[in-house]
C-alpha cells in the first residue's frame, strides 16, 4: 500500500510540474509592441497575471503532497489502530491466564511451591502478552489532535504559505511503521528577472515616448487665433505640389545641418521635390536632378518620418527608430503671404528650417511643433494628438520668413531668416519672403502607437518636430510665385 502511494505522489508531482511548466512558455510579442505605451500597462498586467497563475499552481502543488501527507498519516492510523486491537486482545489472554493459575492454585498443591511460579508458563503466553513499550503506546493523558484538512488549512494560513510552516504531523507508533518523509516546504515561486520581453520593455522605456506625450485632440483648448491681413499686406497663396514620397526617397542625412555626413541626422527622412537629395547634395548637384514636383520645382523639403510603432520593423536600428514607416496621405506645401507688407522673391539655393530637432533637451526656444486632427484644425498641440474615428492626424510645420537680404545660409542655419511677430511683422532689416507652411495628414492608430524618427536622445518627444528646406526653384517660377501672392490669388 505504500510503495503504491509513493508512486502515486511521484506521478502527481510530476503531473503539477508539467502543468506548471506549461503556463511559462509564451510566444514572444512584436518588439514594436513593447515600444507602444499604449501596450506597457497591459504587458505589466499580463506579467501580473501569469504571476498569480504560477501562484496557483504552486498552492495546487502544495495541497496535493499535504493530501499524500493526510494520506501516510492515515494508514499510520489505522495500523496504530489494528496494533492496538492486537494489544488489546493479548492483555485479555494475559488476565484469562492469570484466572487459569488461580484456579490452579486453588486445586493443585504444587501451584502453592514459590519456585514454581519462576517457570515460564508453557506456550509462552507471557511473550506474546508483554506490555508493549512505553515510548510506542499512545499517552492516556495526552489526546491525539486531528490533522487539518488540506481545505482547514487554506481557510486559516495565506494560499502561498510553505509547506514546512504547516502544523507537524504527529510521528507514527508503529514500531514497524517507517517514520513518514518530512513534508517538503514549498518550492518559492521565482522572482522575476529581466528576460527576452522585460529586457526589451526596458530598453523601450528609455527610448521613449511616454503616455503623457499624447493627448486626445478633444482635450485641447480652441487656440488658433486667426491674423487679419492688412490692406498693404499680401493674402495669395502658391502651392508646389510634389506627391507624397511614393518612389519612396528616405534616408537618415541632412546636407544642411550635416553636410558631406552621412546618417548625420540620425533618424530617417522623408523627401519631395529634389531627386538627389543625400548627405553630400550641393547646389550644383541640385540644380542638375530631376523633381517629383510640378512646374519644374526642384526644390528639397524633407521632414522625419513618423511610424507605426506596433509592428516589427527595423528592430535593429542603432538609433531606436523603430516600427513601420507610414507615408503621408496627403502633402501640402503652400507658400503664403504676408498680413502687414507685401513679399519679395527668395533667392535661389537658400536654406531654411522650422523646429529643432533637439527640442527635448534644448529647451523650447527653437521648437516649433504643431499638431492636431482633421476637424479640429483650431487647435493644435505640441503633443501627439490621439484623433478621433474618423478624423487624421495632421503635422503643421511653418517655417519663418523674415530675410535677412543677404545670405543663404548661416552659422547657426536660423539667423539670416527670422519669424514674424506675432501681428505677421518681420523685425527691423528684414524683408518678407513667401511663408512656407507643410502640412501632412496621416492615418495613425487611434491609440497612442506612433511616434517621429528622432535623435537618441530626444527619447522622440513630439516637441522635436522640425522640417528643412531648400529653394531650387527657377527665378521665372520663384518670380510667378511672388506675383500669385501679392496678387492675393491662389495659385
Amino acid at each position: 500500500m505504500k510503495r503504491a502511494f509513493v508512486t502515486m505522489s511521484a506521478l502527481a508531482l510530476a503531473a503539477s510540474t508539467l502543468t506548471a511548466i506549461t503556463f511559462t512558455v509564451s510566444t514572444v510579442p512584436a518588439f514594436g509592441d513593447h515600444c507602444d505605451p499604449a501596450e506597457q500597462s497591459q504587458a505589466q498586467a499580463q506579467r501580473q497575471q501569469t504571476q498569480d497563475q504560477q501562484g496557483q499552481d504552486q498552492n495546487q502543488q502544495n495541497q496535493q503532497n499535504q493530501q499524500g501527507q493526510d494520506q501516510q498519516d492515515q494508514q499510520g492510523q489505522d495500523q496504530q489502530g489494528q496494533d492496538q486491537q492486537g494489544q488489546d486482545q493479548n492483555q485479555q489472554n494475559q488476565d484469562q491466564q492469570g484466572q487459569d493459575q488461580q484456579n490452579q492454585q486453588g486445586q493443585d498443591p504444587a501451584a502453592q511451591d514459590p519456585a514454581a511460579q519462576d517457570l515460564p508458563p508453557a506456550g509462552g503466553a507471557v511473550n506474546q502478552a508483554s506490555p508493549a513499550d512505553p515510548a510506542e503506546s499512545p499517552s492516556p493523558e495526552t489526546p491525539e489532535s486531528p490533522e487539518p484538512s488540506p481545505t482547514q488549512a487554506s481557510e486559516d494560513e495565506p494560499a502561498n504559505e510553505s509547506l514546512s510552516r504547516r502544523r507537524p504531523t504527529q510521528p507514527s507508533r508503529t514500531p514497524t511503521q517507517a517514520p513518514p518523509s518530512a513534508t517538503p516546504s514549498a518550492t518559492p515561486t521565482p522572482s522575476a528577472t529581466p528576460g527576452h520581453d522585460e529586457g526589451e520593455e526596458a530598453e523601450c522605456a528609455d527610448l521613449g515616448p511616454f503616455a503623457e506625450d499624447f493627448v486626445d485632440i478633444r482635450q485641447v483648448q480652441r487656440n488658433v487665433q486667426t491674423v487679419r491681413t492688412q490692406r498693404a499686406g499680401s493674402s495669395g497663396t502658391f502651392t508646389s505640389r510634389c506627391g507624397r514620397n511614393e518612389n519612396r526617397h528616405n534616408n537618415p542625412d541632412n546636407f544642411i545641418v550635416a553636410p558631406g555626413v552621412s546618417n548625420g541626422a540620425h533618424h530617417l527622412h522623408d523627401y519631395v521635390g529634389n531627386l538627389s537629395t543625400d548627405g553630400f547634395s550641393t547646389d550644383q548637384s541640385l540644380a542638375a536632378a530631376g523633381t517629383t514636383c510640378a512646374l519644374g520645382d526642384r526644390s528639397t523639403y524633407f521632414w522625419p518620418v513618423l511610424r507605426d510603432r506596433t509592428t516589427d520593423a527595423n528592430v535593429d536600428d542603432a538609433d531606436g527608430n523603430v516600427g513601420t514607416v507610414l507615408t503621408a496621405r496627403q502633402v501640402s506645401l503652400q507658400f503664403r503671404g504676408n498680413p502687414v507688407s507685401k513679399v519679395t522673391a527668395m533667392p535661389r539655393f537658400i536654406r531654411i528650417i522650422t523646429g529643432d530637432a533637439k527640442a527635448a533637451t534644448n529647451g523650447g526656444a527653437n521648437g516649433r511643433a504643431q499638431w492636431s486632427c482633421t476637424g479640429f484644425t483650431n487647435r493644435v498641440t505640441t503633443k501627439y494628438p490621439l484623433c478621433p474615428r474618423g478624423s487624421q492626424l495632421l503635422r503643421i510645420l511653418d517655417f519663418p520668413s523674415c530675410w535677412d537680404g543677404q545670405n543663404t545660409d548661416s552659422a547657426n542655419h536660423r539667423t539670416h531668416v527670422l519669424f514674424p511677430d506675432a501681428r505677421g511683422a518681420c523685425p527691423s532689416g528684414t524683408k518678407a519672403i513667401p511663408q512656407l507652411r507643410m502640412t501632412l495628414t496621416y492615418t495613425t492608430p487611434r491609440t497612442a502607437s506612433f511616434a517621429v524618427d528622432a535623435f537618441p536622445e530626444q527619447l522622440h518627444n513630439p516637441v522635436t518636430d522640425h522640417a528643412d528646406f531648400a529653394n531650387v526653384m527657377s527665378n521665372q517660377l520663384m518670380r510667378s510665385a511672388v506675383d500669385c501672392i501679392n496678387r492675393g490669388r491662389r495659385c
